[in-house]
């Protein structure tokens, strides 16, 4: 059996990868600092809270980079930048979904339901814990309390998987068990029974 009553997943470099390749090449060619631009506090905590929309986070990424039309396209190649699913991972917590409550936890946007469709993922989870929606974001303990709550499990008793470490860390000091991923074994060494 599984020592956890719930499973907290990331989306984001856990389930859903996004094409990084592409990103550079869109940097490379504009000669923009696009991704450090885009994830600047400033810029992505707004949206990330729920405060501001996708849209307009993107246009926000327009006008730090200069506001022109070179900046304008590189941005629009930005948000049209592929993403899929691991299905491997997929699997995994779909297996282990039988077993206990599976929840997404991730710092989303106000896209987040409609993008979940286009991957496939909408009825996947037994509950998702969106920062948009709850107006707190990881690494913020509140949202982990709140996916632990949703998930009708003690934090002790919770597994929590990130790609970023302050993310899992934060989990941690809650008393979940933390796994920082990085590659598909992480996750499946500690859910192996």
């Amino acid at each position: 059996m599984i020592p956890f009553d719930a499973v907290l997943s990331d989306l984001d470099g856990v389930l859903r990868h996004f094409d990084h390749a592409a990103q550079a090449d869109i940097e490379a060619r504009y000669g923009l600092p696009l991704m450090k631009t885009a994830l600047d506090p400033k810029l992505i905590l707004p949206p990330t809270l729920g405060q501001v929309t996708e849209d307009q986070w993107f246009e926000s990424i327009v006008a730090a980079l200069g506001g022109d039309e070179r900046a304008r396209q590189a941005v629009t190649e930005f948000a049209q930048i592929r993403y899929w699913v691991d299905e491997e991972v997929r699997a995994l917590l779909a297996k282990v979904q039988q077993h206990v409550p599976v929840v997404i936890v991730t710092n989303a946007m106000d896209r987040l339901e409609e993008q979940l469709d286009l991957l496939g993922l909408t009825y996947f989870a037994d509950d998702v814990v969106s920062s948009a929606k709850v107006g707190v974001a990881k690494p913020d303990r509140r949202i982990y309390e709140i996916a632990a709550e949703r998930a009708g499990a003690a934090p002790e008793r919770c597994l929590f998987v990130d790609d970023r470490l302050p993310n899992v860390e934060a989990a941690r000091a809650l008393g979940m068990t933390g796994v920082h991923y990085r590659t598909y074994e992480d996750l499946a060494a500690v859910l192996a029974y």
